[in-house]
């Protein structure tokens, strides 16, 4: 018969509890200006989508210096570098441990941090520049108390997690990267609350419809099909769809633009399309809904009015796809980790959310999103911003270091 397993709020207890943990502690306490500093440096490294590059290397070198091993870029742009457990010294399987290095803000962006009084303020500061340098705070209070762990460690600065990015840099991760296959664990460190965990993936799908039809002039042209009149009856039909409540499930119709002038019939018109469930077999019903929605829509305009210039048609772009996922509330990773939040005095609550654990989640990989154990708001604006009164952040920094160290097997 196989031993039974500890009990998860007993092994964090005694992990929180020792000697080692509490060194560790201090270190994340007594080091808490040069996290500071580490998060207004990397912050000030513009990383628009796409143009991660330069905060990449200067990440890369911040792990290099940190001691880890086998630091490297891969070929998607992500910086990694491996802490080796004493079982299986660097050979995997890995935990890996992540925060995306791209923000949401376009180049140019002023990205210089300002100071209010315990608040840092900038774009990206907090989403998620907050959570690089927290993993680089883990790695120097781990080794300032001596502790090793059984399980490799992988530490990851990922891009492409906004927006267009499409979660590609954990993609190539577990799909080509050098690691692929050698992932047995994964958490993102992306957001605030050390209380919220992350075990359900929102998946997304998105896409770009451009609605065409032979165009011309308002006046002479008139009674002609309008590609502007199949856009507006598909936004209305979709509106007129009630998804499930539960699993939540949801839709946008969110950006739009094209024609050629105020007295002209349009050419062309495009709308950008956003559709959101916790459940996959609910996104693809879903997106099926959409693609009928849009057929009856541009069959509608041509039969109400002339095509003696051309027909109306539509191309459907996918500019987003975001697999949904879950990880199960029995999963080690997962009692683990809601023990972590407990242990350090704070109600864990489990969230449904779209980021870069929705890969593994996929792919039946334990993976969780955890906040980085601060005080923010405004994200993806350009007043975001953190507060960084240090006793209560490092007490909310310490619950992510619980919870690594409990996956990775604290000895």
């Amino acid at each position: 018969m196989a031993a039974p397993k500890a009990d998860p709020a007993k092994t964090v207890g005694k992990l929180v509890a020792s000697p080692a943990f509490k060194t560790a502690v201090a270190k994340l306490d007594a080091d808490y200006d040069r996290t500071v500093a580490d998060i207004i440096t990397l912050t000030e490294i513009p990383a628009p989508p796409f143009k991660e590059e330069k905060r990449a290397k200067a990440y890369l070198e911040m792990l290099k210096a940190h001691g880890l091993t086998n630091v490297e870029m891969d070929a998607e742009g992500n910086v990694m570098g491996v802490r080796p457990g004493t079982a299986t010294k660097g050979a995997g399987p890995f935990v890996v441990i992540a925060a995306h290095l791209d923000t949401v803000f376009p180049e140019g962006t002023d990205v210089k941090v300002r100071r209010e009084g315990a608040k840092l303020m900038a774009p990206g500061i907090g989403d998620d520049t907050r959570a690089l340098a927290t993993l680089l705070a883990y790695v120097r209070a781990m080794d300032a108390a001596g502790i090793k762990t059984k399980k490799d460690i992988l530490f990851v600065g990922n891009v492409g997690e906004e927006g267009p990015g499409d979660l590609r840099g954990v993609r190539h991760l577990f799909n080509k990267g050098p690691y692929k296959g050698r992932i047995s664990a994964f958490f993102s460190m992306d957001g605030a609350n050390p209380e919220h965990i992350v075990d359900q993936g929102t998946g997304s799908k998105r896409y770009r419809v451009t609605f065409s039809g032979p165009g011309g002039h308002s006046y002479g042209a008139f009674g002609i099909v309008n590609p502007m009149a199949a856009m507006a009856k598909a936004v209305t039909d979709l509106y007129a769809v009630e998804p499930p409540k539960k699993p939540k499930t949801t839709y946008s119709a969110s950006v739009t633009g094209g024609g050629t002038s105020v007295n002209s019939i349009p050419h062309d018109v495009f709308m950008e399309f956003d559709m959101r469930s916790e459940s996959a077999a609910e996104l693809a019903k879903l997106d099926q809904t959409l693609i009928g929605i849009l057929d009856k829509a541009v069959a509608s305009e041509n039969a109400a009015r002339s095509t003696r210039a051309g027909v109306v048609t539509y191309q459907a772009k996918v500019i987003g796809e975001r697999p949904a996922g879950a990880t199960p509330e029995t999963a080690e990773i997962s009692v683990l980790t809601q023990a972590a939040v407990t242990a350090l005095g704070y109600k864990p609550s489990r969230e449904a959310s779209s980021t870069d654990a929705n890969i593994p989640m996929s792919l039946g990989i334990p993976a969780l999103t955890i906040g980085a154990g601060f005080l923010g708001g405004r994200a993806h604006a350009l007043d975001e911003w953190i507060d960084i009164e240090k006793a209560p952040t490092v007490k909310g920094m310490s619950v992510g270091l619980a919870a690594l160290l409990a996956v990775a097997g604290a000895d």
